[in-house]
C-alpha cells in the first residue's frame, strides 16, 4: 500500500488523464474509485473533489446517494439484501433476519477479522424476481429463507 501521500499524487495524475474538469465527471469518477479501492476512501474523495472543483460535501452527497458506492471498506465477502418495495413485500425481511443469523452481523456491519460485509440496498434492481440477494456481486432472485442459509453458510464453511 502506498503511503497517502503518493496515492494522493497517482491519483491526481490519473483524474488529470481519465476525467475531465467538469461536474458531470463526478459519477464517473467515484465509479474509478470504488473500481480501484473497494470502496471510497475519504482522501480520495477530497481529491475528486479539489479535481472537479466540488465541494467536499456535495462529494460525499453523491456518494451516499447511490447504494452501489461504499463509504466504508468492505469484508472479503460481502452478502446484501435488497429491501426495496417489491422485496420487502415478498419476504426480505426475513432475508435478512436469516443472513444476521448465519453471520452474526448486523445490517452495515463488518466482522472484526474482515471476512464477511452485511449489507442492506434499497435496491437492486430485480424486482420481477424478488425478494432479491447477491452474494458477492451474484445476484439471486426468488429466495427464501432456506434458500439464503446455504448461499451464506458457503461463505462462513
Amino acid at each position: 500500500m502506498l503511503p497517502e501521500r503518493e496515492q494522493r499524487n497517482t491519483l491526481r495524475a490519473t483524474l488529470r488523464e481519465r476525467f475531465p474538469r467538469d461536474r458531470g465527471q463526478l459519477l464517473p469518477a467515484l465509479h474509478h474509485l470504488q473500481h480501484e479501492h473497494g470502496y471510497l476512501p475519504d482522501w480520495a474523495m477530497e481529491v475528486v473533489g479539489w479535481h472537479l472543483g466540488i465541494p467536499a460535501s456535495e462529494v460525499y452527497g453523491a456518494a451516499t446517494s447511490f447504494t452501489e458506492l461504499r463509504l466504508r471498506k468492505p469484508g472479503s465477502h460481502v452478502v446484501r439484501v435488497c429491501t426495496g418495495l417489491c422485496c420487502l413485500v415478498n419476504g426480505a425481511r426475513d432475508l435478512l433476519v436469516e443472513a444476521q443469523s448465519t453471520l452474526g452481523l448486523r445490517p452495515g456491519e463488518t466482522s472484526d477479522d474482515g471476512a464477511f460485509t452485511l449489507e442492506e440496498t434499497s435496491c437492486g434492481f430485480l424486482c420481477a424476481a424478488a425478494p432479491a440477494v447477491a452474494v458477492d456481486g451474484q445476484w439471486y432472485g426468488r429466495i427464501t429463507p432456506s434458500s439464503i442459509a446455504p448461499l451464506v453458510r458457503n461463505l462462513v464453511a
